[in-house]
């Protein structure tokens, strides 16, 4: 009796959980699955081919295209807020052309828009060796070297003084020029064009017409402003520091007294007047004493 009960308790689990393990698979291969959603898109600008440094941006420069996810800073849906804006920084093909990369509205393009406000582009010329023999390109950082004779009262006793009379100044660019020698020959001739201010640049003109320029490149992250004294010719040889050689010891004269002048004085001349038996004398003294 016992045994039949058993298995009539078995057999009604084991029916009440197919009927629940097939109703909880109706349900579950019913249920709505979820629908992919897709990403996010807009338009954006982006450059419809390379942009090099100083173009002015055109119509056929920028074209919309679809952006997927946040857009960068800076970047705009309407290529009409670019057109005539300057390239200041290179922007590749498919590039989103954002604020950062353009100069000010109504600077236009061309080199000038590189110049920051209160500065000024200076070029300078110097020959393949002078200027780093061809390794100075734009964005680097170099020192102005200049080399002449001291106009000074010491000039010609120094020497050719060398003197850095610019320290970290950043290159804007660097090219080619053509000028014509004392025989009307053309001669290439490289020009680097810094970036200076008002002062530094009336320097630089200066040092371009009366010395020789020579530039030193530095590293990028080296901003230090070394304190040089400068070296002359005549330093190579003696090895002394400084433009100057030292001035010898000035040696000052001895002050030696005059001896005194001694006067020797003359006898006086002395008279004798004998007048009978009485005897006198008179004495006159030399000239130029007193009595």
């Amino acid at each position: 009796m016992n045994n039949r009960r058993m298995v009539g308790v078995l057999i009604f689990v084991v029916a009440v959980a197919a009927v629940t393990s097939w109703w909880l698979y109706k349900v579950i291969l019913n249920r709505p699955q979820p629908v992919a959603v897709a990403p996010a898109t807009a338009k954006i600008v982006v450059a419809a081919k390379d942009l090099e440094v100083g173009s002015v941006i055109k119509e056929d420069d920028v074209k919309l295209e679809d952006w997927t996810g946040p857009f960068p800073e800076g970047s705009t849906s309407r290529p009409q807020e670019l057109l005539g804006r300057g390239v200041i920084t290179t922007i590749e093909a498919k590039e989103p052309v954002i604020e950062k990369r353009l100069a000010p509205k109504g600077a236009g393009g061309g080199f000038s828009v590189l110049i920051p406000p209160g500065m000024r582009a200076v070029p300078l010329r110097v020959n393949e060796v002078a200027g780093i023999s061809g390794f100075v390109v734009a964005g680097m950082h170099v020192d102005v070297l200049i080399s002449g004779n001291n106009p000074g009262a010491d000039g010609a006793r120094q020497g050719t003084v060398t003197k850095t009379l610019l320290q970290n100044v950043e290159v804007l660019s660097a090219g080619t020029d053509f000028k014509k020698d004392p025989e009307g020959k053309p001669v290439v001739t490289q020009v680097i064009t810094v970036l200076a201010t008002p002062e530094q640049a009336e320097q630089l003109s200066l040092a371009s017409a009366q010395t020789t320029v020579q530039l030193s490149l530095r590293n990028p992250l080296d901003k230090t402003v070394a304190k040089t004294p400068g070296t002359s010719t005549s330093n190579l040889f003696t090895g002394t520091r400084g433009s100057a050689p030292e001035p010898p010891p000035q040696v000052r004269p001895v002050q030696v007294a005059a001896p005194a002048v001694v006067v020797k004085k003359e006898p006086a001349f002395v008279m004798e007047v004998i007048s009978g038996t009485t005897k006198t004398e008179h004495k006159f003294e030399a000239a130029g004493e007193g009595k």
